[in-house]
C-alpha cells in the first residue's frame, strides 16, 4: 500500500501499529480514515475526531479518555482583541482579560459572560488566592496586584532591587501563599517614552505572602506560562522562546530545585487535571501526563493563549484564543 493511500470506514476501528509504520485514525465529517502516514516506529495509534468545529487528538495505549464523551470544542464568545489570563473562582466562574481593551470579563456556566472591570492596569495572567481574591500581572505599570470582590486594587509588588521589572506575564499561587510569576520582556504600546527593559534577567519570581520577592531561575531566553501541583511539590515553567517545559521540585523554603526537562514545547498558559496531566498552548492545546507522556492534542479554530477549568464540578476545559473564548467539557476536573 502506498503511503499516501487511505481507506475509509464509516465506524471507529482499531488500527494495527505496523513495525516501522505510523498508523493512524482520522475521523471527518462522520468517516474514519485509516492511513500511512510516515515511518518511524513511534509503537502508538492516534485516534482523532472532529468535534465542533475542532480536532481532539488522543493517543491510544496511553491515557486517552481525558475528553467526555461527544463533546465538543464550543465558541462561547468572540469579538475581543486578545484573550487571556483565565482564573477560575472557588464558585467555578471563570474571569479572562481582553488584555489590549484593559477590560476583565467573567464567565458563568449558567449565566454566560458578562463585563466585570473595565481599567485593569493592563492585567494578562490571573490566579486566585487562597482568599478567593483576584490576583494579576499587571504590565501597564510592571507589577503584581490584587483586585478585590469590590474592584478596589492593592499592588502587592514592584520594582525588584529597585528597578522595574519587565513585565509580569503569568502567576500560579501555591498552597503556601506564596506566588511565583513570570517576568518575560514584550514591549508594549502604552509604555511611556523611553522604558526599555533592565532587568538583567528575563526570570521567574518568587514573591512571599509578606512581600519578600527572590528571583528563583534567570537562565530563560523568555518565560510565559507557570502552572505548580496542587500539594505545592512541584513547579512547571514555560521557556517560550527556547520550546521547551521544564519541572522543578519546590523545597520547603519555597526555592527551586532538581531542574528537569519535561516536554518539547513553549507555552504561553498552562493548566493541571485532577490527575496531574499538564496543558500548553502553543498553537493548540497539548496534554502531556505527569511523566511527560503526550496523551492529546486538541485543535481549535484560533490559536489558544491559555487555559484553566471551570464550571461547578470544574470539568469545563476554559480556553482564550486571540479574539474568542472556547469550552470543551471533560472526563478530568481541574484542581
Amino acid at each position: 500500500m502506498n503511503r499516501r493511500t487511505f481507506i475509509k470506514r464509516s465506524s471507529l476501528a482499531t488500527a494495527a501499529v505496523t513495525t516501522g509504520i505510523h498508523t493512524s485514525l482520522f475521523a471527518r465529517d462522520n468517516r474514519l480514515r485509516i492511513g500511512l502516514i510516515g515511518s518511524g516506529g513511534y509503537g502508538m495509534v492516534i485516534a482523532r475526531a472532529a468535534r465542533g468545529g475542532s480536532d481532539v487528538e488522543v493517543i491510544a495505549g496511553q491515557e486517552c479518555a481525558i475528553v467526555a464523551q461527544d463533546a465538543g470544542v464550543e465558541k462561547i464568545g468572540t469579538g475581543y482583541t486578545f484573550t487571556e489570563g483565565p482564573a477560575v473562582a472557588k464558585d467555578g466562574s471563570v474571569f479572562f482579560t481582553d488584555q489590549p481593551n484593559d477590560r476583565i470579563y467573567r464567565w458563568d456556566e449558567k449565566e454566560g459572560i458578562s463585563l466585570w472591570m473595565a481599567g485593569t492596569e493592563r492585567s494578562n495572567g490571573m490566579c486566585f488566592n487562597n482568599d478567593d481574591q483576584l490576583v494579576t500581572c499587571a504590565d501597564k505599570h510592571n507589577r503584581i496586584i490584587l483586585i478585590d470582590s469590590n474592584k478596589e486594587v492593592k499592588v502587592l509588588f514592584e520594582d525588584f532591587e529597585g528597578k522595574h521589572l519587565n513585565g509580569p506575564n503569568d502567576l500560579w499561587i501555591a498552597p503556601s501563599g506564596d506566588i511565583y510569576f513570570t517576568d518575560a520582556y514584550y514591549h508594549r504600546d502604552y509604555w511611556a517614552e523611553g522604558h526599555s527593559e533592565i532587568q538583567e534577567a528575563r526570570g521567574v519570581y518568587r514573591l512571599t505572602p509578606g512581600g519578600v520577592a527572590t528571583r528563583v531561575i534567570d537562565d530563560y531566553k523568555q518565560p510565559n506560562g507557570i502552572i505548580g501541583t496542587p500539594d505545592g511539590k512541584w513547579l512547571y515553567v514555560a521557556d517560550i522562546a527556547d520550546r521547551r517545559i521544564w519541572r522543578y521540585e519546590i523545597l520547603p523554603d519555597g526555592s527551586l530545585d532538581n531542574k528537569t526537562f519535561f516536554a518539547p514545547h513553549g507555552s504561553d498558559g498552562m493548566t493541571i487535571d485532577s490527575r496531574g496531566n499538564i496543558y500548553l498552548t502553543m498553537g493548540k492545546v497539548w496534554v502531556y501526563s505527569s511523566a511527560g507522556e503526550l496523551i492529546c492534542e486538541i485543535d481549535l479554530p484560533e490559536s489558544p493563549s491559555n487555559l484553566c477549568f471551570g464550571g461547578e464540578e470544574r470539568d469545563i476545559l476554559f480556553i482564550t484564543a486571540r479574539t474568542s473564548v472556547y469550552t470543551l467539557r471533560m472526563n478530568v476536573k481541574g484542581v
